[in-house]
């Protein structure tokens, strides 16, 4: 599935099962919400926090995916294109930093 698709299916569910999108302070605030539980699961697992008992459960893709779905409402109500805005980023990204990562020595 593309980005556009996506937005799509998520506008679609938004439609029949959301009401209405929630407006975007509350989708913001729910974004950082979402990428607070992102945040706990790599601090614990990947991190040096040790991990809870009650967060070992936890899905990391699951909460990725929630971290995605709110960016998703937020450029469907906000009239982005995020398939374009990302296919965007993506060229500016490999064409201004082509060779910035090759010579980085930290990375070597």
């Amino acid at each position: 599935m593309n980005i556009k698709n996506a937005q799509v299916e998520v506008d679609d569910w938004i439609k029949e099962h959301g009401v209405r999108y929630f407006n975007e302070l509350t989708n913001m605030a729910q974004l950082t919400e979402e990428v607070g539980e992102v945040a706990r699961i790599i601090a614990r697992r990947y991190g040096e926090q040790s991990e809870k008992e009650s967060d070992k459960d936890k899905d990391l893709g699951e909460e990725l995916a929630d971290v995605m779905f709110v960016v998703l409402c937020l450029a469907n109500q906000t009239g982005i294109d995020l398939q374009h805005a990302f296919d965007k980023k993506m060229d500016k990204k490999a064409k201004r930093d082509h060779d910035r990562h090759h010579n980085n020595e930290k990375l070597k």
